[in-house]
């Protein structure tokens, strides 16, 4: 989605103290490597540009990409000896606790550092674990009576919700429309000129006005809602959920049929990060009840194999 130009904010005191990047040629640390591709994943998950994130940080989109290309703030490193040093994780020194008691806080440092020591089979284990026992209860029947449709932007959300609408006889939902009535702006305004935690707080507040108007619906959702887990657990145990999945190249075929040069606009590497947000959501994608693959397929097929799988699963 693009965002309205506007002058980045001036570099904050903690930017301005950063000493300058390593010389192209300079060895990069493995750990500065890995932790710049965790923000440049976390950033594909929330479907963010690079100048989004530098804006909503206020930091620059040169300190921001020198930070994903592993050549960031060697203070970074710093703070990893000191964490090393105290035998501990980075996590559990980084952790925000504000809100915890001491003793709270020296169970989560135990917990962090008991985690960050297992193989990646029992963390796999842990994290399914723990997702299971704290989701929230489903509605049972009441789920059933509400479709939620999730997915990138171009999967056919909106085509496929509107015809599924039509033959079960209930009302379509466009979840960014009730955000926008929500924040009493578009789309474009609220993440220029409030910030993505702004745009946050106004889509869990349209889904949970959604679910109170509606027992009966078919729901298009906007394709980072998974990104929020609290939003993203209310949508999966109020609502029957399906995955409206197709290939990347559909994806961004099917946006710019539409019109909407944007994923396009300035960016070389469209496709590139396309894939990089579609890696980085499969999993989230991946919770829901149901998937159907849209590649290749017109709406009217689409939505034929879409009424088989719901009459198969009882819904």
């Amino acid at each position: 989605m693009r965002r309205d130009s506007a002058p980045l904010p001036a570099a904050s005191a903690a930017e301005a103290d950063t000493p300058a990047a390593p010389a192209a040629n300079a060895e990069r640390d493995p750990y500065l490597t890995r932790l710049g591709e965790r923000i440049r994943s976390l950033r594909a998950s929330r479907g963010m540009s690079r100048k989004d994130l530098a804006r909503g940080a206020a930091v620059s989109e040169r300190y921001l990409a020198n930070l994903e290309t592993g050549t960031g703030n060697a203070s970074v490193l710093l703070l990893r000896q000191v964490a090393r040093a105290l035998d501990v994780p980075l996590p559990v020194v980084l952790a925000e606790v504000d809100t915890l008691n001491g003793q709270q806080a020296s169970e989560f440092a135990q917990m962090v550092q008991w985690l960050a020591q297992l193989p990646a089979g029992d963390l796999a284990r842990v994290r399914e674990a723990c997702r299971h026992a704290l989701a929230p209860e489903p509605s049972g029947d009441a789920r059933h009576r509400r479709i939620a449709l999730i997915g990138l932007r171009g999967a056919g959300k909106s085509t496929l919700g509107r015809a599924l609408a039509a033959v079960r006889d209930v009302p379509f939902v466009e979840l960014n429309t009730v955000i926008e009535q929500e924040a009493g702006a578009s789309l474009s305004e609220i993440h220029s000129l409030y910030g993505q935690a702004a745009y946050r707080r106004y889509e869990m507040r349209a889904l949970e006005r959604t679910l109170r108007e509606h027992d009966r619906m078919v729901l298009a959702t906007p394709g980072s809602l998974v990104s929020e887990p609290a939003t993203f657990n209310l949508l999966l145990a109020q609502c029957y959920t399906i995955w409206v999945r197709t290939s990347p190249e559909e994806h961004m075929a099917r946006v710019v049929a539409q019109g909407d040069m944007r994923p396009m606009e300035g960016n070389r590497e469209a496709m590139a990060d396309l894939r990089r947000i579609l890696e980085a959501r499969a999993p989230l994608y991946d919770r829901a009840d149901l998937s159907i693959d849209t590649s290749g397929q017109d709406a009217a097929t689409s939505l034929q194999q879409l009424r088989a799988q719901l009459q198969a699963a009882g819904a």
